[in-house]
């Protein structure tokens, strides 16, 4: 059994999806490794990960419409507003999804379906630079 580590830096421009299945695909692929299990963690409380249509911008844009109807950004409702309106409700959007994904690795490919890709979630409207801890096992 080995195993092997890395982190991604992701720069966001803002509140979207940004999808990484080709950056981390090619770090697995690089690990030499046939079966195993891939983990990402998401190293932060306003941004999370998901699997995801990869296919249909639509979708994108039907799920940040429904996470910003989910947890809008309205002063009146939350205590916590340290970093500006946007602070509370994207710690809401990451608790409502994951910062946290196991895939299967099977015959050196990541066992993901046809249209699924991976995404890290951002749920602020500022630039950030984010982190994303990846952390292979197997054989």
């Amino acid at each position: 059994m080995r195993q092997a580590f890395d982190t991604i830096q992701i720069a966001t421009s803002g509140a979207q999806l940004y999808e990484v299945t080709h950056e981390v695909s090619r770090w697995v692929a690089g690990q030499d490794l046939t079966d195993g299990l891939l983990t990402l963690f998401c190293r932060h409380t306003s941004a999370s990960l998901l699997i995801q249509e990869n296919a249909a911008p639509e979708v994108q844009d039907d799920i940040l419409s429904f996470f910003d109807r989910l947890a809008p950004e309205d002063r009146s409702l939350y205590a916590h507003d340290d970093e500006g309106p946007d602070d509370m409700p994207a710690h809401l959007k990451t608790a409502l999804t994951q910062v946290s994904l196991g895939i299967p690795l099977v015959q050196g490919r990541l066992a993901l379906g046809t249209w699924q890709g991976i995404y890290l979630f951002e749920h602020r409207r500022h630039p950030q630079r984010r982190s994303i801890v990846m952390h292979l096992i197997g054989e």
